[in-house]
């Protein structure tokens, strides 16, 4: 096995082969050093107690503004187009608190309480628009990728004739390694000009929320002071782009996988459908099974040392969590799928000051969406060959033909 592959965006759509190759690392060595010929050198920490290590030490390994692995080409580019993006995934330290402070009342309990019902009756569409579709049906591009989308924009504050646009762009800024995908244009350009255009539509956006305010979260973007002074432009349009991408993206990833894991375990389905008591756990276990985002890298602030390799000031570490999700020390019999796991504890969300920002919301999207089609599907069956995205960030399933009667 080469363990340089993991750089090669279709390993990651090839699920057999990913999860072999990083059981290899996993066994025989499990912080490898990656050297290729398209791109940067880095550690992979593979382990999920490597990963936590990491992930709670933010002070010794940083984001930086080159959190994700990309290719020499599409890192040129970047440096010479200069800073496009600055998102919570790029901040550390006290900057990075101010700003998820910003919006962080919005995805708690309590808040969510008032867009509860608005999320309930967006899953009846979602199985409403499965039903609707005479039997066969893709489940990711007619269903997974617009109920996650619809709950996210709503909050947000984007009207939904703009949904469109947003998942076009999302799509592209996620999957420009994936030839279905990505526009057509070289790979480091069409990143580019995504990026332009969502900072064109999120600052007439802006400029809106500032002279006409409301109770999205646009309003409070738009709005934003941190230590008595508005954010920065960047940090501004910045802050729009997470939430109107991995917002929903992720979560529909998730959907859609958690569905095929059920059809690939029928078993398992019947168990979850039938004791609905079950679902938070089955819940969990589809994101840890998923694992949408599948990386970030953080870089060493000074030497150290993780399982006995020696990483040096400066050099980036990939926390690849997949792998960390697989991990046989944490898991049991991590390649089943079981809706009943207990304990759980996945990295899926991250951990430490960088966990997940909108966890709460994703899982209540999920248990709203299976909560509906529990009740009032009868019957579902694969029609045809999943696929997966072609992504080393952000992915999940392309496609997913389904077959399905009402009750």
């Amino acid at each position: 096995m080469d363990y340089a592959d993991i750089v090669k965006p279709t390993t990651f759509a090839d699920a057999d082969y990913f999860y072999r190759l990083t059981a290899h690392m996993r066994t025989h060595d499990p912080v490898p050093y990656i050297e290729s010929e398209t791109h940067k050198s880095f550690w992979i920490a593979t382990k999920h107690a490597d990963i936590v290590e990491i992930e709670k030490q933010n002070d010794k390994f940083l984001n930086t503004n080159l959190s994700v692995l990309q290719s020499d080409v599409v890192e040129q580019a970047s440096r010479e187009a200069g800073i496009l993006l600055r998102t919570l995934i790029n901040m550390d330290g006290s900057e990075h608190l101010k700003f998820r402070d910003l919006t962080k009342d919005w995805f708690m309990p309590t808040n969510l309480k008032t867009v509860e019902a608005r999320v309930r009756e967006l899953a009846k569409q979602a199985v409403d628009r499965m039903l609707d579709q005479s039997g066969e049906l893709d489940f990711v591009s007619d269903v997974a990728v617009w109920y996650p989308l619809h709950v996210i924009m709503m909050i947000l504050g984007v009207p939904e004739s703009d949904e469109a646009r947003m998942l076009k762009l999302t799509q592209e800024l996620f999957g420009a390694d994936d030839p279905d995908m990505r526009r057509q244009v070289p790979t480091a350009e069409e990143r580019i000009e995504t990026i332009t255009d969502f900072f064109q539509y999120f600052t007439a956006m802006t400029e809106d929320r500032r002279q006409n305010p409301g109770t999205d979260v646009a309003t409070v973007i738009a709005n934003a002071q941190i230590d008595g002074e508005p954010i920065g432009y960047i940090e501004a349009i910045s802050y729009y782009v997470i939430i109107a991408t991995a917002g929903h993206d992720t979560t529909s990833s998730s959907i859609a996988g958690g569905l095929l894991a059920l059809l690939q375990n029928p078993g398992e389905f019947a168990k979850v459908r039938d004791n609905p008591h079950l679902l938070p756990l089955a819940i969990d276990e589809i994101i840890r099974w998923v694992t949408p985002v599948k990386h970030f890298l953080r870089f060493a602030t000074e030497d150290y040392v993780l399982r006995g390799r020696s990483i040096k000031e400066g050099q980036p570490v990939m926390m690849l969590y997949p792998s960390g999700n697989r991990d046989e020390e944490v898991f049991d019999d991590p390649e089943q799928f079981k809706v009943d796991r207990r304990p759980n504890r996945h990295l899926a969300f991250g951990y430490g000051v960088h966990h997940c920002l909108g966890n709460i919301l994703a899982r209540m999207e999920i248990r709203y969406f299976y909560e509906e089609l529990f009740r009032r599907v009868k019957s579902i069956e694969l029609a045809g060959e999943p696929r997966l995205v072609q992504s080393i960030f952000v992915s999940g399933l392309k496609t997913l033909p389904v077959r399905v009667k009402a009750k």
